[in-house]
């Protein structure tokens, strides 16, 4: 099943969820209870949260699909595909570390360029860096914009 998938229907079980946390909301009203309302609204306050932070994520990585493509259609994706690899089929960490710093030098001497930041954003992926490599790749996704 692809990431894409994936993502959808976990989109599609939370949504669902997100509706039935809508009806125990308004039970909670029903009640009429001033602890009970204060409870109902806390329940569609989740709800509210967590619809943003879906389509945050969401969003970012539609955004990251088009920059991949367009990147991709420049001849521009950068390639792992040489790089040494464990037996789980990690990338071998001397040579992740060395790639990066080829990548880290490239978006240091073109600090303007989304496409260096999204090739840093790579090699922080392939590093083992997440945080640092979607810090990387919203500093592109400013730059393409």
């Amino acid at each position: 099943m692809s990431a894409r998938t994936v993502s959808l229907l976990l989109t599609a079980v939370l949504l669902l969820y997100f509706f039935l946390l809508g009806g125990r909301a308004v039970a909670l009203f029903r009640d009429g209870s001033p602890t009970a309302i204060a409870f109902g609204i806390g329940i569609l306050l989740l709800p509210l949260v967590g619809a943003w932070v879906t389509w945050s994520t969401l969003r970012f990585g539609i955004r990251t699909q088009e920059l991949t493509r367009r990147l991709e259609a420049e001849g521009g994706l950068p390639d792992t595909s040489d790089l040494p690899r464990t037996p789980s089929g990690r990338v071998d960490r001397a040579a992740a570390d060395a790639w990066f710093d080829t990548h880290r030098a490239a978006a240091e001497a073109a600090p303007d360029d989304w496409r260096s930041w999204y090739r840093l954003a790579v090699a922080y992926d392939v590093a083992g860096d997440r945080t640092r490599a979607r810090e990387a790749m919203r500093k592109a996704l400013d730059l393409a914009d």
